[in-house]
């Protein structure tokens, strides 16, 4: 069996959360070279940062929608992107959270920054062809920079913290299709914004790294077990940083953390892997430029992790696409 095919299926059923399944595909692979490899499609959305993508896996795209510029929804089929121009669409923003929901097979966006003028706290789902407005019973205040990954071992969204209209928030909430629900979990990570987080199908929790709290940058490890936070020790971490991007690699079983910003003194450009206990350093032969707030996703469809864009404190915001696999 090739090592598209392993990763494509192990994609597949961690994206549905499939019960151990993975692993008999995972024990079918030889240890790959994993590397940053650029790519060159016949056409890209703009340079843009703070614009979080998400892989839609009822349509085999990854999913971008920016509202910089009035950007809109741009697709990643693999090897180029696409504009698409629905009926309805988000309002302008950026620093919004986006994650995949696969119980109901749509892409789900929540709140953000309308460009400076306000902190949103709205709900939009996309069906692959249209931007769809919910109108939830409840719903979390208004925040930006928010975390948000699908927890398939309990099948709902779950979204963190944020930067709400009055500071850093720390609550939790899920998404179950309809609503929001706020959770009450026995320990929780401090209040931040700008944190990277995704779902370990390898563990069955959502991973939570780093962030900032007005002040500092955090270099914490948190999981999420569905009920829960646990602040892990491992041997081994990344330095502090927020706005780093973060996916969970289904080929390797590892979440792949790149880049960030190292508390307001420079941007970073190093990759490291979660395997659930430690964090490890790679050293890849090739490796996009440095920047923080880069968009990055798992596509299944072609078994690699796809970063577009981010920014080196401006005013360089990067267009380029890079695959990790």
């Amino acid at each position: 069996m090739s090592r598209i095919v392993i990763a494509v299926l192990a994609g597949v059923l961690a994206a549905f959360g499939v019960p151990g399944a993975w692993q008999s595909v995972a024990v079918a692979s030889s240890s790959p070279v994993l590397n940053w490899t650029k790519q060159a499609p016949a056409t890209s959305p703009p340079g843009l940062f703070a614009e979080p993508m998400a892989y839609d896996a009822a349509t085999g795209t990854v999913v971008l929608f920016s509202g910089q510029a009035r950007t809109g929804t741009w697709t990643w089929n693999g090897t180029t992107w696409t504009r698409h121009f629905p009926k309805t669409s988000p309002y302008a923003r950026l620093e919004q959270s986006v994650a995949y929901d696969a119980a109901t097979g749509t892409v789900v966006l929540f709140g953000g920054n309308n460009n400076g003028r306000s902190v949103l706290s709205d709900t939009w789902t996309w069906d692959g062809s249209t931007w769809t407005k919910q109108a939830p019973a409840t719903r979390p205040p208004p925040r930006l920079e928010a975390s948000m990954a699908y927890d398939a071992a309990t099948g709902t969204v779950v979204l963190f913290g944020g930067g709400g209209r009055r500071g850093p928030l720390g609550d939790t909430w899920t998404w179950d299709g309809s609503t929001w629900t706020k959770q009450a979990p026995a320990t929780s990570p401090p209040p931040r914004f700008g944190a990277s987080m995704a779902y370990d199908a390898a563990t069955g929790t959502v991973v939570l790294f780093g962030g900032h709290n007005i002040g500092h940058a955090l270099g914490d490890t948190w999981t999420w077990d569905g009920s829960t936070w646990t602040k892990q020790t491992p041997a081994t971490s990344p330095i502090i940083r927020d706005g780093a991007s973060m996916a969970y690699d289904a080929a390797t079983s590892n979440v792949v953390l790149f880049g960030g910003n190292n508390a307001g003194r420079s941007v970073l450009g190093d990759t490291w892997t979660w395997d659930g206990a430690t964090w490890t350093k790679q050293a890849p032969a090739t490796s996009p430029p440095a920047r923080e707030l880069a968009s990055m996703a798992y596509d299944a469809a072609t078994g690699n992790v796809v970063l577009f864009g981010g920014d080196n404190f401006e005013p360089l915001t990067f267009n380029d696409t890079w695959t990790w696999g």
